[in-house]
């Protein structure tokens, strides 16, 4: 890759989110943001309320492990009560549903849907998979994208949690993923949803999370044997990836050529570092569980992303391809560790969940997105004041 294309540029936190041209006319008025792609703080901050609610949701997931689920709850109930609000015409919204029968506020999902579905058959659904370096991040910050998507009516959308690293280490991340998509699927008849018809995605760790869900359905190395649905399977249909990690044998971020060298987010998680575990390291990187039949995956990552190394993005799209697999690679070029959602790639993104999701044939893009450099509006000019001229006066041991 060119090395202009690896210059850091202002990355924003996480994916910004953006309307896509659906007809939804008959929808109140929406925040700036769309469903599709994982919701994000900058596409809150327009809407101020929300905005607040999510960062106390995200104060509840930085929280010491040992908060009650009876503390959480009443954390979250502003943002709940918001949410339910906003939605009240056209979603049955369920919180905190325990997943792996527990009271750990981690492992628990929200439900959003559609009061006014568009279909008589049971809908498919998205799975949210949040980020925050496997050691920090909520469900509820993916509430607003979850409940947009769910609004059009012909998606049903579920947020889920996982124990964070600092909890519990690999891999209880990805056995609780497995254990959320296991209890969707035992519940698919009660929720009107499709047990066949199971999308997921999620940004940087949550994208690694997402890619091993979709990498590992014909393996049972990683579902671990939480709750009480073992005999469903935790298998998805298809994944859209941002910017997760596919190696973790190699080092996360750009232009570090010792392998030796420790990343402290990857140590965290895996309780040691990549080259003292390489044995977990390699359980944890989707790329070792890529096949034939391997699921479509959609990645849509930055090439100047200086927390995710691009090379992650080419590897996993390598190894796809190699395997007979379907991967659609996005790159965002200048984008950083987060990308903004053009009009281009919202169509993009909501194409492939069409085609994987509903069986609307269509022709989905991979040429490259250029990311527009972030600007900053100039300064409104000074008021003229023509009647008066004001002459500086001379500092003090100044030469006149």
């Amino acid at each position: 890759m060119p090395e202009s294309a690896r210059r850091q540029t202002p990355a924003q936190v996480e994916i910004l989110a953006s309307r896509a041209g659906n007809d939804d006319s008959e929808l109140p008025e929406r925040s700036n943001s769309f469903a599709a792609l994982p919701p994000t703080w900058p596409s809150a901050v327009n809407n101020k309320p929300l905005f607040a609610l999510l960062l106390a949701a995200f104060a509840i997931a930085s929280s010491p492990a040992d908060v009650s689920r009876a503390q959480d709850a009443k954390k979250s109930a502003p943002l709940h009560e918001h949410l339910k609000q906003r939605y009240r015409d056209w979603l049955e919204i369920r919180f905190d549903q325990p997943y792996a029968e527990t009271d750990d506020y981690a492992q628990m999902l929200d439900l959003y849907l559609p009061k006014k579905p568009k279909s008589d058959r049971p809908l498919p659904v998205v799975v949210f998979v949040h980020g925050g370096g496997w050691k920090s991040g909520s469900r509820k910050s993916y509430s607003s994208g979850a409940g947009e998507l769910a609004m059009q009516g012909r998606y049903a959308a579920v947020t889920i949690g996982y124990r964070l690293s600092g909890t519990a280490p690999w891999p209880a991340q990805i056995h609780d993923c497995k254990a959320a998509i296991r209890w969707i699927r035992a519940h698919a008849k009660e929720l009107n949803i499709d047990p066949d018809r199971i999308g997921c995605t999620g940004g940087s760790a949550g994208g690694h999370l997402a890619l091993l869900l979709g990498v590992s359905g014909d393996t049972t190395a990683l579902d671990g044997n939480l709750g009480k649905h073992l005999d469903a399977s935790g298998r998805v249909q298809c994944v859209v990836n941002f910017c997760g990690p596919s190696d973790l044998l190699a080092p996360l971020g750009p232009g570090i050529a010792d392998r030796s060298y420790t990343d402290p987010l990857v140590r965290e998680l895996l309780g040691g570092t990549a080259v003292a575990k390489p044995d977990a390291a390699k359980a944890a990187s989707p790329l070792t569980y890529i096949s034939a039949k391997t699921v479509p995956i959609m990645t849509i990552h930055g090439t100047a992303d200086t927390a995710v190394d691009y090379q992650h993005a080419e590897k996993l799209d390598a190894a796809l391809k190699k395997a007979g697999a379907v991967s659609l690679l996005i790159p965002m070029i200048d984008g950083g560790h987060g990308v903004p959602a053009t009009p281009d790639l919202v169509g993009r993104i909501q194409a492939f969940w069409d085609l994987y999701l509903l069986g609307i044939q269509s022709e989905i893009s991979t040429a490259p997105i250029v990311v527009l450099p972030a600007t900053v509006p100039p300064p409104a000019a000074p008021k003229a004041t023509a009647s008066k001229t004001l002459t500086p006066k001379p500092q003090p041991g100044a030469k006149e």
